[in-house]
Order: structure tokens, then C-alpha cells, then sequence
């Protein structure tokens, strides 16, 4: 068991770059050990077995969406959505006189409750924009959930996490036990599986990104190589917004922290 359940942890290091250390093997035994009949195997070797076959597909995207953390809630931790409304908006309002657009990117955004909530925020900021128009990217390793995050439908304990009931009627639609994302908001942003690890060349460039509470899972080489390839895809003078345990310090000098805010950085260079 010990052996499969180390292939197991080595293939996610590998593909995602989580690093899930030898302490973890029972979450890898309690999250796939159900789920093997329904991938045609009868045990944890042989799933292995399968994944240094395929390392790539539907089967190596279930595996990864089983064994990572994919934690997410409305607005979560508020405070960046603040930041985004007081300090990040009216910045690119009056830097962006003639180009009348801007991008954002949510990368690692599991079912899509980051993504969405950060299309309410520019939705309630429309008088402060003044006409500037956003495009929003969704993205996640795991194509199983950003399946669900296009669809834009929600359970009602989904909904209770973190999205206050004005919100839920202004957005939502109520299916009857279900909540499905109103299409006006849905307009503008779009969903795409992509691997910070192996990301393309023709992704951004941003001038926002949230990519909050993954760096924590990946080791310091992984976490420097994620960080050149996000500053890579911002625009000189954008910002990453990043969770409040991590911090670019020591790992890159391509953003510097903004003053006065928590988790909030600039591309520098």
C-alpha cells in the first residue's frame, strides 16, 4: 500500500506540483480508494500503474481533482475584494484613459465562486468604472471542476457559503433547490483547464490576477516557477493578488508589495 500511495503522491507532485508528504497517505487511501471501481481498477497499484501509462486525460484529471483541496466560498477572505473596489479599480480607471479594457485572471478557481464573485464586485463598481469594460479567465488543473463552474449552478449549502441573501436574489435564479448564475452576469468571462506548472505562451497578458492559496501547496522551486510564469502573463504596473499566508519575498523581484495592503502586489519588472 505504502508504494502506491507514494506513486500516487509523486504523480500529483509531478502533473500539479502539490506536494503532499508521506503524512497524507490516508487522505490519498480515503479519496480514491471509493472511486477505483468507477475507474475500472481494484486497488491503489494498479491505479498507479495506470496514471505511468496515461499520465495524461480524463483519468489523470479525476485523480487530481480527488486529491486536491479545491476549498473555495463566496468571497472569501473579503478583504482582497475590498482592496480590488478602494485601491486596484481607481488606479486603472485613471491609468487606462484610452484603452478601455481590462483583464483579469483567476487561476485556480475550483467550482468558479472566485470567479463569479469577482464579477458582482465590478457589476456593483459599474458607476466607479466609467465605462471600462472586463474580461474575467477562470482556471483550474481540474477539468471536472471547472465543468461545474460553466454551468453556473450552485447547491443552496453552496450558495450559504459566504453570499449574502441580496446578493443570491440580485444574481441568482432560483431552480428549486438549486441556484443557477443570472446569464448577464455570466457574460464576458470564460473558463479554461490550465496548468501553472505548463502554462501556454498565449495566455494574458493580465492586468489583474488572483492566485490565492496555492502557493502554500507547492514546494520553493515550484512556488518561483509559478511566480516568473505569472508575471510573465501580467502587464508592467498589474497587480497579483495572492492568499494571506503567502507572500512573492524572497522568490521573485517581478512584483513588489503594495503599500498599506496585505497580499496585494505590482509587476515591477
Amino acid at each position: 500500500m505504502s508504494g502506491a500511495t507514494e506513486a500516487l503522491r509523486c504523480f500529483v507532485r509531478n502533473r500539479a506540483g502539490i506536494n503532499l508528504g508521506a503524512d497524507k497517505d490516508y487522505l490519498v487511501v480515503s479519496r480514491l480508494k471509493p472511486q477505483l471501481s468507477s475507474w475500472d481498477v481494484t486497488s491503489l497499484d494498479g491505479l498507479a500503474e495506470r496514471l505511468r501509462a496515461q499520465p495524461k486525460g480524463a483519468l489523470a484529471d479525476q485523480v487530481i481533482a480527488a486529491l486536491t483541496i479545491n476549498e473555495t466560498l463566496w468571497f472569501r477572505d473579503s478583504k482582497p475584494f475590498d482592496l480590488l473596489r478602494t485601491v486596484i479599480l481607481p488606479e486603472l480607471v485613471t491609468r487606462k484613459a484610452t484603452d478601455r479594457s481590462f483583464a483579469i485572471w483567476s487561476a485556480a478557481c475550483s467550482t468558479g465562486q472566485e470567479v463569479y464573485s469577482i464579477a458582482m464586485t465590478l457589476r456593483e463598481e459599474e458607476a466607479q468604472l466609467r465605462g471600462l469594460r472586463a474580461t474575467i479567465l477562470g482556471s483550474d488543473i481540474c477539468e471536472p471542476v471547472l465543468a461545474r463552474a460553466r454551468t453556473g449552478i450552485y447547491t443552496q449549502f453552496e450558495v450559504q457559503r459566504g453570499l449574502p441573501v441580496q446578493r443570491l436574489v440580485r444574481y441568482f435564479e432560483d431552480l428549486g433547490g438549486e441556484w443557477r448564475v443570472r446569464p448577464e452576469l455570466r457574460s464576458g468571462i470564460e473558463f479554461r483547464a490550465l496548468n501553472l506548472l505548463d502554462l501556454p505562451l498565449n495566455i494574458g497578458p493580465f492586468d489583474i490576477v488572483f492566485c490565492r492559496n496555492v502557493l502554500i501547496y507547492f514546494e520553493l522551486d515550484v512556488k518561483r516557477n509559478v511566480l516568473s510564469a505569472l508575471a510573465a502573463r501580467t502587464k508592467p504596473g498589474g497587480y497579483l493578488i495572492l492568499g494571506g499566508a503567502e507572500t512573492t519575498l524572497g522568490l521573485t523581484t517581478a512584483f513588489s508589495p503594495v503599500p498599506g495592503t496585505a497580499g496585494i502586489y505590482r509587476r515591477t519588472t
